[in-house]
This record gives C-alpha cells, structure tokens and sequence, in this order.
C-alpha cells in the first residue's frame, strides 16, 4: 500500500506539472500551488512582543522589524510594555498566556524569571521566541548574538590597544544575573587567559545602567588614571562609560569597546565621535527578520510547541572608525 500512494502521488504531481507546463505553453496564468496554504497558515495569528521596555533602539527596532514582515502575511503584531520592571513583565508574560497569541517574542531580563512562564507558554500551544538574552529554560527558537564571541572580540581589540601601556583595564559588566553578561565575561576570560600582561583593576556591574556606568568609570579612573582600555557589555549603558572618559580628558587614550544593536545614533555616530573605539553590532534589523522567518515556518509546519528548540545566532558587525560613516553599516530608527 505505501509503495502505490507514493506512485499514485507520484503521478498526480506529475499531472499537475503537465497541466501547469500547457497554461505556459498557452500563455496562461498559473494559480501558484503553494500560496493558498501559505496564506491561510498565517492569517490572523497574533505574535506578541515583551521586551525589558520599549523606549530603546533595540525594543523599537525589533517590533518595527517584526511588523513590516509579518503584518502584510496577515498576521497581528502587538506589544506589551514593562517599562524596565521586572515583576510588570512577570504579569504581562501571564496576561499573554491567558490570552492566548500564537507566539510570544520575549527578551528576558534574566536567567530564571521568565522560566516557568515561558514552559507554560508552550505547555498550552504558544511557540515561545526567545531573543538576544536568553532564560534558563529553552523553548522553540533563541535568536540573538553569540555573546561569547562579543567578549573574545572586545577582549581582543582592548588588549592590542593596550600594548606598550600600563595593560591596566576595567570591565563594566550589565545585569550579573543575565545570561548575556555571564556569556560575555566568559569570552572576555577566553581572551585574557592568553594574556596574563593584562590586569583587571575594576570588574563590577552597571545593571544596563548608563549613570551607573557613568559612577563606576569614574571611581576606576581616579583610582587608575593610566588605565588603558574599558570593555563595556552594552552601549546603551557605555554612554555613560564613555562620558566619564571624557570627564577625565582621556578620550582617545582610554580605549573603550562595547556592543549593541547597531542603530546610528547608538553606534555609528558615537564611534565617528570617538566616545566608543570599538562597537560590535549583532544587526537587530536582521535579528528582527529572522526571528520573522522562524514565526513564518513555524506557522505552516507540523512542529509542535515543546518539541525543538533551535538557535540563530546572528552575524557581528564590528564597527570602527574605518567603516563607521559607511552606509549600510547601522540602522536608523523610523522618525
């Protein structure tokens, strides 16, 4: 029986083919096959988008990314605004279960709080997208930088700068209990096991918090005013960094490296003007279209919630003041 349903299938797509190939040899339209059920996959699913907040580069450019590529395949996109507090984003993240999207996009703000959530989530059917900064627990995709290879590319970049100087340097880590710090501070440790020349003087958290930041580069550069090189974990909070380096009239003698998500103002501008010597981007325009892509296929195909948990992690960009002014090098938020 198997053998003759393949040769049955066999046969009608061969029939289909041959009615398609004498429509083109007629000159006729041919209905596409596979765009009906295409259509039909997408249409009226909702995707909800919880970020840490939405008033920063990198929550706009995601939900704008997510937008433009799924609202004309017929899908709704909406988002849920905890404004930095974590326990709002608990409440939110429990109001969308409820509610029952087909798929929740979630940036954790770390390791454990969205764990039983987002278990549940896809316990009760909702494909759980998990981008940049990763939960304990795994669910159908991870999108986002390998944050290991952020910290070897910044550890790098502040260790040659910091040849033939006081090899002194200082690290300004975001959220201690965010994988992404971890992740990041083990690729800095990569690097810095190969050369023992170089001594951390300051190695403490900012929690994303650029007036933190700000306070801790401060402290670090009274105490070390020779200090050669800063390895900041995120520019939205190395604004600050970068401010307190330039307090002190030590911008340009002070290599400061950091990473984000690439928009011009963020990135671009701030390495053109110095504040930032090195800015490794992980291109949110394109982690917002990957994360598209996996939702697409994830709606037309026979995976179930729970059962695969795949990774994308997302091509570096290192941005210099050799290619900062490039265009298409950053991105520009929608005015």
């Amino acid at each position: 029986m198997r053998i003759f349903r393949t040769l049955v299938h066999g046969l009608a797509l061969a029939a289909g083919l041959a009615v398609g190939t004498g429509a083109l040899a007629q000159g006729k339209g041919l209905d596409e096959p596979f765009r009906a059920a295409y259509k039909k996959a997408l249409a009226g699913k909702t995707v909800a988008f919880l970020p840490l907040g939405m008033g920063f580069d990198l929550a706009q450019g995601w939900y704008n990314g997510l937008k433009r590529e799924l609202e004309p395949a017929g899908m709704k996109v909406v988002a849920r605004d905890p404004n930095w507090n974590t326990n709002a984003g608990a409440q939110a993240f429990t109001a969308l279960i409820a509610e029952k999207p087909a798929f929740i996009v979630v940036h954790n703000p770390d390791v454990q709080t969205y764990a039983r959530l987002i278990a549940r989530a896809e316990k009760e059917g909702i494909y759980v997208i998990q981008i940049n900064m990763r939960s304990a627990q795994p669910s159908a995709v991870f999108v986002g930088a390998d944050w290991v290879d952020v910290g070897e590319m910044n550890a790098r970049a502040v260790v040659a700068a910091c040849k033939g100087k006081s090899n002194k340097i200082a690290i300004v880590q975001g959220a201690p209990t965010a994988a992404t710090s971890a992740y990041t501070l083990k690729g800095v440790e990569n690097v810095l096991a190969q050369n023992p020349q170089i001594k951390v003087v300051s190695n403490q958290a900012a929690d994303w918090d650029a007036a933190k930041a700000k306070a801790l580069t401060q402290t670090v550069l009274k105490q070390h005013p020779d200090l050669c090189g800063v390895i900041g974990f995120w520019d939205g909070m190395d604004i600050g960094t970068a401010a307190a380096i330039k307090e002190a009239g030590l911008t340009g003698k002070v290599f400061l490296a950091t990473s984000g998500g690439g928009e011009q103002k963020g990135a671009c501008d701030q390495v053109m003007s110095g504040a930032y010597d090195l800015n490794v981007s992980y291109d949110v325009p394109t982690q917002a279209s990957n994360m598209a892509a996996m939702i697409k296929w994830l709606a037309q195909g026979d995976v179930k919630p729970g059962m695969a948990h795949q990774n994308i992690y997302t091509t570096l960009i290192p941005i210099t003041k050799a290619n900062a002014g490039q265009q298409g090098v950053c991105w520009k938020l929608p005015s």
